[in-house]
């Protein structure tokens, strides 16, 4: 009997996307739902920054900051559609609730919590974080919320999420990958690369996923190479 496949996921994202969270809600359904086919999956996300013109330590109410950027009437079209979206799958998304700022310090927290147990521990830090700011309302850029973000989900404690994040750790690293990301061309997220080849842009639907990660399994078991994944189009968050 052969081992399962594993499928290989690179997500690039970031914490103040809707579309990132509701991407996320519908690619941890599709693997559910892919319990009992021959395939395991090994999931990165990688760090994007979305808004490189807010500055480290800015702060603005999200209503504020969305009405001035899109205008009031798009910015209503937009929190409307997501809140939708996210009802239909089980979030509570609250698109003006709370305040925006830069999310390097959370995307230095995500790559630590990689590096010291991979998808076990950032995938839960992951989720946290997009709950506190999208639900709570909270500030994903300040340095306590972070902290203990990190030591509820079991990444570290919390005296020490702050001795790192009030440190220069991964920082060079996260600010390379967002470098590097956008040399590839991506200029919105969420954007996922599949084993290195292929890539899903967009906030997809389970069903579309579970369609990909069952087309890996057959091209898996009949040797053949597999052509790139047919997706439809779907919404994402762009600069």
């Amino acid at each position: 009997m052969q081992p399962p496949r594993v499928i290989k996921l690179l997500v690039f994202s970031d914490i103040i996307c809707p579309w990132c969270y509701i991407g996320q809600r519908e690619m941890d359904s599709a693997i559910e739902r892919c319990r009992d086919i021959p395939v395991t999956f090994e999931i990165e996300y990688r760090p994007y920054k979305l808004q490189p013109s807010l500055k480290e330590g800015q702060v603005f109410p999200k209503k504020e900051y969305y009405e001035e950027r899109f205008g009031v009437a798009k910015a209503e079209t937009m929190a409307a559609a997501v809140e939708k979206r996210a009802d239909e799958i089980g979030l509570d998304i609250k698109m003006y609730d709370g305040v925006i700022a830069q999310t390097t310090q959370a995307h230095r927290l995500l790559l630590k919590a990689w590096q010291q147990g991979g998808q076990r521990l950032q995938l839960p830090l992951l989720h946290q974080l997009f709950k506190e700011y999208f639900t709570e309302g909270l500030n994903v850029a300040d340095e306590e919320i972070l902290a203990k973000a990190a030591a509820d989900v079991g990444v570290m404690a919390e005296s020490e999420a702050l001795e790192f994040l009030r440190s220069e750790e991964c920082l060079a690293e996260v600010e390379q990958m967002m470098v590097d990301v956008r040399r590839k061309g991506v200029t919105g997220v969420p954007f996922v690369v599949i084993d290195g080849k292929w890539a899903v842009s967009g906030g997809q639907s389970a069903d579309t996923y579970v369609q990909i990660f069952n087309k890996i399994a057959k091209t898996s078991q009949t040797g053949k190479p597999g052509s790139p994944p047919q997706v439809p189009p779907a919404p994402t968050c762009d600069e």
